[in-house]
C-alpha cells in the first residue's frame, strides 16, 4: 500500500517569525510617535488660535508679561537709549527689536514710528523721563510733523515700546521661542542636537556634566535612535 502524502507546509524558524514581531513593534512605534507628534502640533495650534483669540478681545498690556520679561524689554530699550531721553530713533529701535527676537524688515519698523513716534525736535536730550510739558509739545506737532518727518526724524518713547513689545510677546507662537532654543544647540545647521553640542554648550554655560550623562540626555529624547535630537523631536520634548 503506497503511503498517504503528507500536506507540505513551509517551515518557519522562530528566529523569523521573533524578527517579524520585532518589525512590527517597531512599525507600530512609529506609529504611536506619529500619532502623537499629530496630536501636539493640533494642540499647538489650537492653543495659538485663542491666544490670537484673546488678543483681539482684550488690548495687550506690559503687566500681561512675567517680571523677566518685562525687565527684557526695558534692559534693551536702556541699551539702546545712548542719551538717556527715554526715546530711541529707526536704527536703536530695530536693533532693540532684534535683540528681543523679533527681526522686522524696514516697513514695518517705518511704520511703527509713524503709528506711535514723536517728532524728534519735540524731545529734550538727556531727560530721564518726558515731562508733561514735552509730551504735550509732541501731540501737538504729531498732525503736522509725522506727514513730513520720515523715519530717521521720528523717536519712539519708552512707554509705547512697551506697549509694542508687550503685544509682540503675548502673540509669540512659543514654537518660535523653542525653534530659537535648537538653533543654539545647533550651531551648523545640520537638522539635529547631537551629543558634540550638548558638550559644547555645557562647556560655554560651565556646567559640570559628565560624558555619561550627555549621552543618556540624546537617548531619552532620541526617538528614532539616529543618535540625535531632531527638531520635531525637540518641540514635542518642549510642547508636551
Amino acid at each position: 500500500m503506497a503511503n498517504p502524502t503528507l500536506p507540505m507546509r513551509p517551515y518557519t524558524s522562530g528566529l523569523n517569525r521573533g524578527a517579524a514581531g520585532v518589525t512590527g513593534l517597531g512599525a507600530s512605534a512609529g506609529q504611536q510617535s506619529a500619532r502623537l507628534e499629530r496630536e501636539r502640533a493640533d494642540r499647538a495650534e489650537r492653543e495659538r488660535l485663542q491666544r490670537e483669540q484673546a488678543a483681539a478681545l482684550a488690548p495687550p498690556r506690559i503687566e500681561d508679561l512675567t517680571e523677566e520679561q518685562r525687565e527684557e524689554i526695558n534692559e534693551a530699550f536702556q541699551l539702546f537709549d545712548l542719551d538717556r531721553d527715554n526715546h530711541i530713533d529707526y536704527h536703536e529701535l530695530k536693533v532693540a527689536m532684534k535683540a528681543l527676537g523679533f527681526d522686522l524688515p524696514k516697513a514695518e519698523i517705518t511704520s511703527i514710528l509713524h503709528q506711535h513716534g514723536v517728532p524728534a525736535n519735540t524731545v529734550a536730550s538727556g531727560n530721564t523721563a518726558a515731562s508733561s510739558a514735552t509730551a504735550s509739545r509732541a501731540k501737538a506737532a504729531q498732525t503736522s510733523a509725522l506727514s513730513l518727518a520720515g523715519p530717521a526724524k521720528l523717536l519712539l518713547p519708552l512707554a509705547s515700546f512697551q506697549q509694542i513689545m508687550a503685544a509682540k510677546i503675548l502673540a509669540r507662537d512659543p514654537r518660535d521661542e523653542i525653534n530659537r532654543a535648537f538653533d543654539l544647540f545647533d550651531v551648523d545647521g545640520k537638522g539635529g542636537i547631537s551629543v558634540d553640542d550638548l558638550r559644547r554648550v555645557a562647556r560655554e554655560l560651565n556646567e559640570g556634566l559628565q560624558e555619561e550623562e550627555l549621552v543618556a540626555m540624546i537617548e531619552e529624547f532620541d526617538l528614532d535612535g539616529d543618535g540625535i535630537i531632531s527638531r520635531e523631536e525637540f518641540l514635542g520634548i518642549c510642547m508636551s
